[in-house]
């Protein structure tokens, strides 16, 4: 399934039943008075966060939904039936916005809680409602109320604890294989990833943190160069940012410079992305010499000043489990 993060839908909800028009009609009461019945109220139209989703694929296959219409009200003062709700499932992290007023409706952060965008019209008085002492014999009725149409546009922003950040090819979706369940396809050319990838790291039986993944990014990429920044939103939710660069050259100039560049298309993207949390992993220490990399380590935390800094290999395991225990410690001290 392609991953689709945004979508524009017209949702409909259902009208009210009119109500009934009905006199009582019985033998040996040949003026039975009124008993028209109220319309049923339309259905309304739902929306729930489903965390088995994980794209808005759907809502590109169909972009209009409505909700059952209320029946009309019955003699014998009987109500007519109310309309079924629809309820629309989206992936945890979409946003509902109103697609005339740009107003945000609801963020869908929180799994399986249901938000109400559209109510059902209300459904319209039979004439039993119209009866009085002087008029015993209304022909009154009134019509249910329309339903609401409202376009929609959703907005999905994955939910994660971490993202990850580099050029192409920097390890990114080879360190989320290794340290998650996620499957992402790795190769050694460009773009590879094409879309985000979400991974459950599990530091112990309880204790866990979301990780992201985005396609890499290239010098020029908020211009439209490449993938990447079609995808930086996804990191708008995360506490830390993990900026991969890899060191198998050994180059401290190149690592400045590619930490350099990639900041500055984040901050070309969006000012509040660069002032998040930004931790410095140097990846693919397993292709350097071992008496090299305390020395590149050491340099780059003074390139680095105030940031963390990790040295890690994806291929032997080295450093990641003392990186993933500082990640846990710090989103728990969030957490308290």
């Amino acid at each position: 399934m392609r991953f689709i993060d945004e979508a524009i839908i017209e949702i409909s909800s259902g009208d009210g039943g009119n109500g009934c028009l009905s006199f009582r009609r019985e033998k040996f009461i040949p003026r039975g008075g009124p008993d028209g019945g109220d319309g049923g109220s339309g259905g309304n139209i739902n929306f729930v966060a489903n965390e088995s989703l994980h794209t808005l694929q759907d809502f590109k296959l169909k972009r209009k939904y409505k909700a059952q219409n209320g029946r009309q009200g019955k003699g014998k003062n009987m109500h007519g039936k109310d309309g079924i709700d629809t309820t629309l499932e989206v992936p945890p992290g979409t946003m509902l916005i109103n697609e005339e007023t740009d107003e945000l409706l609801c963020d869908m952060t929180i799994i399986n809680n249901e938000f109400t965008v559209a109510r059902g019209g209300k459904g319209g008085l039979g004439n039993a409602r119209f009866k009085t002492s002087t008029n015993r014999a209304p022909r009154k009725i009134t019509e249910g109320k329309s339903g609401e149409i409202i376009k929609i546009r959703l907005e999905l922003k994955v939910l994660a604890d971490v993202g990850l950040l580099g050029q192409p090819n920097a390890g990114k979706s080879t360190l989320i294989s290794k340290i998650s369940s996620a499957k992402p396809k790795i190769a050694e050319y460009p773009f590879t990833t094409l879309s985000p990838n979400l991974g459950v790291v599990k530091i112990n039986t309880y204790s866990s943190f979301v990780v992201a993944d985005i396609p890499g990014l290239i010098p020029g990429a908020s211009e439209g160069v490449g993938l990447g920044i079609s995808f930086l939103k996804h990191l708008s939710r995360v506490k830390i940012l993990l900026h991969l660069i890899d060191v198998k050259d050994g180059n401290l100039n190149q690592i400045e410079q590619d930490f350099l560049e990639i900041n500055k298309e984040l901050k070309n993207f969006n000012d509040e992305l660069i002032k998040k949390e930004q931790w410095v992993i140097l990846s693919q220490i397993d292709k350097i010499p071992k008496k090299e990399i305390n020395d590149i380590k050491n340099q780059a935390e003074k390139i680095f000043n105030n940031k963390n800094v990790f040295c890690v290999s994806s291929i032997t395991g080295e450093g990641l489990k003392k990186l993933l225990e500082v990640i846990g410690n710090r989103l728990k001290d969030e957490q308290n």
